[in-house]
């Protein structure tokens, strides 16, 4: 079983308050649960409305194949424009 995990962090320049950033985090969740069917949520930076981080997993048996998906998906959020990423960090464990 090999599991590849990954990381963006976020700056939200524009929100002005948690609403908007929940907002925001709530459509970019939802858009890439439903176009990659993966386990994704908010892991840090939940007081701050200028800054977010979101964390996700895949599970599969080929390890090229989760590195190509994590790609995607990194591009895929930087797509829809909704957040600046200043960062990402994936990693691929092998059990």
């Amino acid at each position: 079983m090999i599991i590849g995990v990954g990381k963006i962090g976020f700056r939200l320049a524009l929100c002005h308050s948690l609403k908007d950033k929940r907002k925001i985090m709530k459509s970019i969740l939802a858009r890439t649960r439903n176009a990659f069917n993966l386990a994704i949520a908010e892991v840090d930076c939940n007081d701050m409305h200028h800054r977010a981080e979101i964390g996700f997993a895949l599970v599969g048996n080929d390890s090229r194949l989760l590195n190509s998906k994590i790609d995607k998906i990194f591009e895929f959020i930087e797509n829809l424009h909704l957040a600046e990423i200043i960062e990402t960090d994936m990693e691929i464990i092998h059990l």
